[in-house]
C-alpha cells in the first residue's frame, strides 16, 4: 500500500515529509534549514537577502550541517543575481530546488532544469501559476491570502483548488498551514504538500532573538493586519509600534523611509547606486511596481531585519502569516514535524475509514 505521505513533492525533492520550510529573509539561515531538513522537511535558504559571497558561505556551512538536499531562494533583480545563479548551479549536487517570485525568464529556468534543479516559484494568482508553468516550472507553490509578507486577497481554500484545476504540475499549498490537520486537508484538496513560514519561524531552532519570538507568541489574530503603507502593496504584519507609526504616516514619511533604507542597503550589500537603481527597475518590470513603490519596497527588508536580527520590536517590522495568531508555542523543528506527521497520518487514516 502506498504511503499517504509519499507525494510528488517528496519524490522530487527526496524529503521524508511533504512539507517545505520557506525562505524567510534573515530567518531561513543554514541552521534553521538544517534543522527542518534533518527533521524530514525540505528547507529553503534565504538567498534573496544575501550577497553572492554571503550565500557562498551559507551554502558551504549548510552542506556541513545536513546530508540532505536543500533549496535556495533568490530574486532575479537583486544585486549580484547573475553570480548567485552561477553559485546555485555550481552546487547542483546539493541544491535540489530554487524558489522565487516572478522574475526568472524561460532561459534561466531552463538553465536550472539542465542542472537538475527544480524550479518552485511562489504565486498568489491563477494567471501567475499558468505563466510559470508556461516558462517551464515543474512545480508551483500557491500562497493564499492568509500568508505572511506580501499577500493577495484570495483565501487558500479558494485559490488552491483554482490553481489545481488550472495547471498540470504538482502544486504545494501555502498560507494558513501549521499542523498535521492542515497537511491532511491540503492533500485532500489534491496538493502535493504544504509550505510553512511562520510555523518554522516560531520554533526553538529559529534564529530570531527571544524578544522577537515573544512578540510572535503574544500576538493574536486581532494583532495582525494587512497594510499597504509599507510599499503600496498589501503586506501582512504584526501591529508593532513601528507598524502603528507607519499606518499613521503620510507619503513624505514613506519616502523618507525608502531613502534611508536604500542607503542602508547600499552599505550592507556594497552595491553601487547604479546597481541599486537597476535592482529597483527590475522590481518595476517583474513585480508590477511603480518606481516609487519599488524604492519604498527597499524599506521593508531593512525594517524587518531590525526586528528579526536586532530584536528591536519597537522600531522594526514583524512579518507573519495570519496563522501566527493562533500559535502560542516554540517547539523544535524535530518535535514540530513529528507532531505534524503523527496528526496527518491519524487524520488521513480516519478519512479512509469513512470509505
Amino acid at each position: 500500500m502506498t504511503d499517504a505521505l509519499t507525494t510528488p513533492l517528496t519524490q522530487a525533492l527526496g524529503c521524508r515529509l511533504p512539507v517545505i520550510q520557506t525562505a524567510m529573509g534573515w530567518i531561513a539561515t543554514p541552521e534553521l534549514v538544517a534543522a527542518s531538513s534533518n527533521a524530514g522537511a525540505f528547507g529553503f535558504l534565504a538567498g534573496a537577502v544575501m550577497t553572492p559571497a554571503e550565500l557562498a558561505e551559507a551554502i558551504a556551512r549548510l552542506r556541513d550541517l545536513t546530508p540532505h538536499r536543500f533549496g535556495v531562494n533568490f530574486h532575479s533583480f537583486q544585486p549580484g543575481a547573475a553570480a548567485i545563479v552561477d553559485l546555485i548551479v555550481a552546487n547542483s549536487d546539493r541544491v535540489g530546488a530554487v524558489s522565487f517570485g516572478r522574475g526568472p525568464d524561460a532561459k534561466m529556468i531552463g538553465r536550472f532544469k539542465d542542472a537538475g534543479i527544480l524550479c518552485i516559484p511562489t504565486v498568489g494568482a491563477v494567471k501567475h501559476a499558468e505563466k510559470m508553468v508556461q516558462l517551464g516550472c515543474e512545480m508551483i507553490t500557491v500562497q493564499g491570502g492568509e500568508g505572511g509578507g506580501h499577500t493577495g486577497a484570495v483565501a487558500t481554500t479558494v485559490l488552491l483548488p483554482q490553481v489545481l484545476d488550472a495547471v498540470e504540475v504538482p502544486v504545494v499549498a501555502a498560507g494558513g498551514f501549521a499542523d498535521g490537520r492542515g497537511l491532511a486537508a491540503a492533500l485532500a484538496y489534491g496538493a502535493a504538500g504544504i509550505a510553512m513560514g511562520t510555523r518554522f519561524l516560531m520554533t526553538s531552532d529559529s534564529p530570531i532573538p527571544d524578544r522577537s519570538k515573544s512578540a510572535y507568541v503574544r500576538a493574536g489574530t486581532g494583532d495582525i493586519i494587512v497594510s499597504t503603507k509599507i510599499d503600496g502593496i498589501p503586506q501582512r504584519m504584526i501591529l508593532t509600534p513601528a507598524m502603528r507609526r507607519i499606518e499613521a504616516s503620510g507619503k513624505l514619511a514613506m519616502w523618507k523611509r525608502a531613502i534611508e533604507a536604500g542607503l542602508a542597503m547600499k552599505r550592507q550589500t556594497g552595491a553601487s547606486f547604479g546597481e541599486l537603481l537597476r535592482a529597483a527597475r527590475g522590481m518595476t518590470s517583474h513585480g508590477n511596481l511603480s518606481l516609487p513603490q519599488a524604492m519604498m519596497a527597499a524599506a521593508a527588508p531593512m525594517l524587518i531585519q531590525k526586528a528579526v536580527v536586532d530584536g528591536d520590536t519597537e522600531n522594526g517590522l514583524l512579518a507573519t502569516g495570519l496563522v501566527g495568531g493562533r500559535l502560542g508555542d516554540l517547539p523544535s523543528c524535530a518535535d514540530l514535524l513529528s507532531s505534524i506527521e503523527k496528526d496527518a497520518r491519524a487524520r488521513l487514516a480516519a478519512l479512509r475509514g469513512l470509505d
